[in-house]
């Protein structure tokens, strides 16, 4: 039986495979960076990566316009983004970096593991679906790592945050610091009795007169939540009434204000509400906390660092590609390379 996730490359496969790029021979060269190649069947499969995680296009047919369209969608981010890998693999070995047998051998363990694959016959059987050979693993893993460690090196190893900046973010950015007031509440629920004449004055006196007469037995100390489980028409009478905690900005502003005034342990009086009565005690409060600067440094500094390099990778990218040669064997894919490109360097000028 054929799985969802194969069935779906089948049918991307077919539709790719009459997508014009050039001539058709069997592993098309698509563009060459300084003197590395992307070919058709590369590009392809990262296509295919991208386009079967959309559920959408689960049971798509090859003429179907959704799927044209989707690939039309995603191709110029992807192509753009193959060309910045080149040209980070390509700077990662003149840095002289390599996946060395042990790192190796330490990744395809915790795959292993993080994939409960008891032994090597199980492992490779998951690469034998995924359509791979051990080589083709090594050869992806040492790509991204090559990637990764130079653009560490380069950009991320030289990022530093300033005091000032720190401080800027941190004046600006006040509410992500801040724990907001939370209440936990406990409810008893009498509700009114509606038909198709509305309420009838005598149920909806009926119940308020119930309401006060468990209010009374609160205040003389019966346990809240044995008669919210006794009474309540609320679903939180299987928890003995209670509610939250809940943030003090969720609630409307008459009980918040109402709350504001009440202290933990005390009982509002009967409240009417659409369906019927209702009383509450207020359990418990917290009050709103804002984590001082030094308490919060560490996190501004990774918030501000992570700002500062989206933009300083991007600018990285920007003098690889400056000092690259790049030649483009595909009119189409150069055409959706530069729709992508001019799209990231206007956000770079903004």
């Amino acid at each position: 039986m054929i799985n969802r996730r194969a069935a779906v490359s089948v049918v991307l496969l077919a539709v790719l495979a009459s997508t014009p790029t050039g001539a058709e021979i069997i592993e098309q060269v698509l563009v060459n960076v300084n003197g590395d190649i992307l070919t058709k069947t590369e590009f392809e499969q990262r296509q295919i990566a991208v386009l079967r995680t959309r559920p959408e296009l689960g049971n798509v047919t090859p003429e179907s316009p959704e799927l044209r369209k989707a690939i039309a969608e995603v191709t110029p981010q992807l192509i753009l983004e193959a060309v910045d890998e080149l040209l980070l693999i390509q700077r990662g070995r003149e840095l002289g970096l390599a996946l060395g047998d042990e790192q190796f051998n330490t990744i395809i363990e915790n795959i292993k593991k993080s994939n409960n694959l008891e032994d090597d016959a199980q492992f490779q059987a998951a690469l034998k679906q995924e359509g791979m050979t051990m080589a083709d693993l090594r050869r992806s893993l040492e790509r991204q790592m090559l990637a990764s460690e130079a653009q560490r090196r380069d950009v991320v190893d030289k990022i530093s945050v300033t005091e000032a900046e720190a401080q800027a973010y941190y004046e600006t950015h006040k509410q992500e610091f801040t724990t907001p007031s939370e209440v936990t509440l406990r409810e008893i629920f009498i509700e009114v009795p509606v038909s198709d004449r509305g309420v009838n004055v005598a149920e909806d006196d009926a119940a308020r007169a119930e309401a006060e007469a468990i209010r009374k037995r609160l205040l003389a100390d019966e346990p809240f939540a044995r008669l919210a489980a006794e009474v309540s028409d609320a679903p939180s009478k299987a928890n003995g009434g209670l509610i939250g905690p809940i943030s003090r900005e969720e609630l409307a502003a008459a009980l918040q204000t109402m709350l504001d005034r009440m202290k933990v342990g005390e009982l509002t009086d009967v409240m009417r509400t659409p369906r019927g009565y209702q009383i509450l005690k207020l359990e418990s409060r917290t009050e709103t906390k804002i984590r001082t600067f030094d308490e919060a440094r560490s996190d501004i500094s990774n918030k501000v660092g992570e700002s500062k390099m989206t933009g300083e990778r991007l600018k990285y990218l920007e003098r690889l590609r400056a000092q690259a040669t790049i030649t483009w064997r595909n009119d189409e894919l150069k055409k959706a390379y530069e729709q992508a490109l001019a799209t990231r360097q206007k956000a770079l000028a903004g």
